[in-house]
């Protein structure tokens, strides 16, 4: 039995085909409508040409067939048997308070949801199961190998959804132990590690139920306290309490058989989680399936359609008015007008996008929705494009095409706008991106929105006060640069003034040592004068008279005889009349 894999084709280009042709065909040549057929007949010449009617009619069957082919007719052939293998995995995510920690950006909690829905979208042929866990836990989705369905619900996960707080691992393990029937269990834990010293009774339990446990650490080691939703850091006995990385847990991971894994900014701790898992995990046949194989026969309309366009072209009349249908007619089959390819095959692209979108190709995505944007004037499809490039990292190109996606209604524009704020904020604009963000708190309250204009906010402040502190540093150095010119003005004139003032000091020196040579010299003289006349005042400095040869006589018998003073200079007085007085 014939059947047609792409029938679209047959719902959407037969029907004005063939209202297009029946146009062709039943209008008359311009000489028709004034003579009557028989006189026709023997107005025109015989030919071996083909007449006109006759020649659309064959380019007409041609289409039909293009359009068939199209359709990509098949006949089943056979069913094979495809045998189902997977593992079961079982996902949980830690929601304590501890995971509002900001220590991994933009907290611990946004950060582990990111890579647990990595992990999830790279199990392709796995079961999935996904658990939430804090004191206490609770099992979110059972097992499935539906993906957007488990991304959903992790997405929609906080730490609300369970009131009482802490970390127990072994209510976690329990849970697990009760929510599959299999010999071997495979867990894997997106957590701080909580605050406990001691694993081993978690480790026995884990054993004991065929619990392989796989750990990826979300915390770092310097820690940071907690910040919660209304703003406030939390506090314990009056202190705010600071939560860090507890690595105790690597033991719970390596003893059951698994791995411990600390986070990574690149997707290398993920491609690490799954290549153990698969190495490790035990797959079971789940069931059977056939899948039909078909064997083409597109091949045939289309070769028959072929050969009837080339046999409508070889027959051409030489008159000039029956070119112009046969150029119409190929204009139609390759698409013969923009908007007939544009309302026709537009979907076309958008099935192209979401293939590539699917398979992370963002850019080739992109291109395809802005092309059928453009031929649609289509805000959704601008809305999925400027989606696309934002991914691709196409800040730029995703903040123009936001700005064309904006519809009629509020939700929906709201939406738009946090997108356009992210957009903004990727690009590093700041100021624009605040104010889309309120624009859209405007038309919807958002949790989302909020929490991103606040982070925006720090943002900006941050880079005001790194301009404000680069302007300070180059004013402080521009002053600097003054007051060092001013002080080596100031050392340079200080320096000139010792100079002077030595100069000076030196001269005046000078002068006052001249000035002392000069008192040295007129003391000396009046010294010298005072001396002389004390010197002619001193008995000594007398002139005495000269001896006679006589008195020189007694005066040396005078010595000689006085045995008793040899010191004495002076001759004894004698009491003559006309001696002199010594």
């Amino acid at each position: 039995m014939i059947k047609f894999l792409h029938p679209e084709f047959l719902y959407y280009m037969l029907p004005p085909l063939l209202v297009l042709f029946w146009l062709i065909l039943t209008k008359k040549e311009n000489i028709a409508t004034f003579f009557d057929e028989e006189v026709m007949k023997r107005l025109r010449a015989s030919s071996n040409h083909m007449n006109l009617k006759t020649r659309n009619r064959l380019f007409f069957t041609a289409s039909v067939l293009f359009v068939v082919a199209l359709a990509d007719p098949v006949i089943n052939d056979k069913k094979i048997k495809v045998e189902q293998k997977s593992s079961d995995i079982f996902v949980a995510l830690d929601i304590s308070n501890s995971m509002l920690a900001t220590d991994v950006y933009p907290n611990r909690l946004l950060f582990a949801k990111k890579k647990a829905k990595d992990f999830i979208e790279k199990l392709l042929n796995d079961r999935v199961s996904i658990l939430a866990f804090a004191n206490g836990s609770y099992l979110v989705s059972p097992l499935s190998f539906d993906k957007e369905a488990l991304i959903y619900l992790l997405d929609n996960l906080d730490t609300t959804n369970i009131t009482e707080q802490g970390t127990n691992f072994k209510t976690l393990l329990e849970s697990v132990a009760k929510a599959g029937k299999e010999e071997k269990k495979y867990l894997v834990i997106f957590s701080d590690g909580g605050d406990k010293e001691d694993f081993s009774d978690e480790i026995e339990f884990a054993k004991d139920n065929g619990i392989v446990v796989y750990v990826l650490a979300v915390a770092t080691k310097k820690g940071s306290p907690i910040k919660l939703e209304n703003g406030e850091f939390l506090t314990y006995k009056g202190k705010t309490v600071i939560t860090k990385l507890n690595k105790n847990i690597a033991s719970l991971a390596t003893k059951t058989g698994g791995v411990y894994v600390s986070y990574s900014i690149s997707n290398k701790d993920i491609e690490i989680l799954k290549n153990e898992i698969e190495k490790k995990a035990k797959k079971h046949k789940l069931k059977d399936e056939y899948v039909q194989k078909y064997q083409p026969l597109f091949m045939f309309p289309l070769g028959l359609g072929m050969l009837l366009v080339l046999i409508g072209l070889s027959s051409k009349s030489s008159r000039k008015k029956v070119g112009v249908p046969h150029i119409f007619l190929i204009m139609f089959l390759f698409g013969y007008t923009q908007n007939l390819h544009a309302t026709l095959l537009d979907f076309l692209d958008i099935k192209k996008a979401e293939k590539s979108y699917e398979k992370k190709d963002y850019k080739n995505s992109a291109e395809h929705f802005e092309k059928y944007a453009k031929n649609n004037n289509n805000e959704k499809a601008y809305y999925d494009a400027a989606n696309a490039y934002y991914k691709a990292g196409d800040y730029k190109k995703a903040i123009e095409l936001y700005k064309k996606s904006f519809g009629k209604s509020d939700t929906y524009n709201a939406k738009v706008l946090y997108n356009l704020g992210n957009a903004y904020a990727k690009s590093k604009q700041y100021k624009k991106a605040i104010k889309t963000y309120k624009d859209s708190l405007k038309l919807k309250d958002d949790k989302d929105t909020k929490y991103n204009l606040e982070l925006v906010k720090k943002l900006l402040k941050k880079k005001n006060q790194k301009q404000q502190q680069k302007n300070n540093k180059n004013k402080n150095g521009k002053k600097n640069k003054n007051n060092k010119n001013r002080q080596h003005q100031k050392n340079k004139q200080q320096k000139q003034n010792k100079n002077n003032n030595n100069n000076n000091k030196e001269e005046k020196n000078k002068n006052k040592s001249k000035q002392n040579k000069n008192n040295q010299k007129q003391n000396g003289d009046k010294q010298n004068k005072k001396n002389q006349k004390q010197n002619k005042q001193h008995p000594q400095n007398i002139k005495k008279p000269k001896m006679t040869k006589d008195e020189e006589r007694k005066w040396l018998n005078s010595i000689k005889t006085n045995k008793t003073f040899m010191y004495i200079l002076k001759p004894p007085k004698e009491k003559t009349g006309d001696e002199k007085p010594w």
